[in-house]
């Protein structure tokens, strides 16, 4: 076990103040640099291996998105369930929800509001850590309302935004939809998430 020893010099009249300070400061030095060899080594021994054999995040490049279920309902209700499919040679993992937006035919964004949580047609699952093998999807249920044009703060989009959890880009797919405000609801990511209608 590694000991720390402060070391307080003796004052006599030989000593001079700036000895008494290169003293101190020789001491605290050592008892930095052992507690720092201590703490890179807790490191090194936390992240050695398991560093390589960390899974990583999905990234965008490696998933390929989808519509799987339309979903219709009565009150103007729509929706549909989402898809995210690891196509990459590896594992990786997703855990969240996924991010989303509205583009126009000529790929402009448009204003939207996305809000997480329970839709009209899912309670939304908890947050989980997903673990993807080469083929697996997760699934998030997306809806909105829409009063085509009778609305006039109806959003006419042509495309969907998808961003999944932890990235700074986008999957986008065609989505020729009017939507009340702009305003999206999407649940977490899940394996299979159970819908109503």
């Amino acid at each position: 076990m590694t000991q720390h020893q402060i070391l307080t010099p003796r004052t006599t009249a030989a000593d001079r103040p700036g000895r008494r300070r290169s003293l101190v400061h020789a001491a605290l030095a050592v008892t930095t640099a052992a507690g720092l060899g201590i703490t890179a080594a807790g490191v090194a021994g936390a992240t050695g291996t398991g560093a390589a054999a960390t899974t990583p995040t999905c990234s965008v490049s490696g998933l390929s998105a989808s519509f799987g279920q339309q979903l219709a309902g009565g009150m103007n209700h729509q929706g549909v369930v989402l898809k995210l499919k690891n196509v990459g040679a590896r594992t990786c993992l997703l855990r969240g929800y996924p991010g989303l937006g509205l583009e126009n035919g000529t790929h402009r964004t448009l204003h939207s509001t996305t809000h997480w949580g329970d839709t009209w047609y899912a309670k939304s699952p908890a947050k989980s850590t997903l673990s993807l093998a080469p083929g697996r999807s997760a699934e998030a249920v997306v809806a909105w309302t829409h009063a085509n044009t009778g609305t006039s703060d109806a959003v006419h989009a042509a495309y969907l935004q998808v961003t999944p959890p932890a990235a700074t880009s986008h999957k986008t797919l065609k989505f020729p939809q009017w939507v009340d405000h702009g305003d999206l609801h999407v649940t977490a990511l899940a394996y299979r998430i159970p819908v109503n209608g």
